[in-house]
C-alpha cells in the first residue's frame, strides 16, 4: 500500500527546522532536501538527513548516501515519529576536510513507545560534496 503524502511530518519553511539547530526549516535544512544547495559540513548533512527521516524524505537519503553503502532501496515507516536530535561530538567534516565523524542521539516515538537510535556516522567529502558512509558504533 503506498504512503500518503501527508503520512509524514511536513514543515513549513517559517517552522523550527526538526533537526532543532535553532533556525527555520528554510534557513536551514530546507535548502539541502530541495538540491538547492549542498551540505557544507558533515554534521549539517546529518542534521539534513535526521530532517529527510522526520519528512519522509527517501530520495535525499538515497542521494546522500555514499555509492559504496548505498541500499538499493529505503523504505520508511510512517508510524515512526522523529522528534528530537541531539549532537554528542564531531570529529573533522568540516569545509575543508575529506572525512568526519558525527555522533548522535535521535529519538522517536513508535506505536505508543519512546526510543532512542545512538549512532557514531562516518561521511566523506569526494568532488566537494559531503554523503553518509555508515555507522561505526
Amino acid at each position: 500500500m503506498p504512503i500518503q503524502p501527508d503520512a509524514f511530518a511536513q514543515p513549513l519553511p517559517a517552522d523550527r527546522c526538526p533537526c532543532l539547530s535553532g533556525a527555520t526549516f528554510a534557513e536551514c535544512c530546507a535548502r539541502f532536501l530541495t538540491g538547492a544547495t549542498d551540505a557544507p559540513t558533515a554534521e549539517q548533512l546529518m542534521r539534513s538527513r535526521y530532517s529527510a527521516f522526520v519528512v519522509g524524505d527517501t530520495g535525499y537519503l538515497l542521494a546522500t548516501w555514499h555509492p559504496s553503502t548505498r541500499p538499493a532501496a529505503l523504505e520508511l515507516d510512517p508510524a515512526m515519529r522523529w522528534y528530537r536530535l541531539d549532537i554528542v561530538r564531531r570529529d573533522r567534516g568540516g569545509p575543508l576536510d575529506r572525512d568526519g565523524i558525527v555522533e548522535f542521539r535521535a529519538y522517536y516515538r513508535h506505536d505508543g513507545e519512546r526510543g532512542e537510535q545512538h549512532e557514531v556516522s562516518s561521511f566523506v567529502r569526494e568532488r566537494g560534496r559531503w554523503r553518509y558512509v555508515a555507522a561505526v558504533a
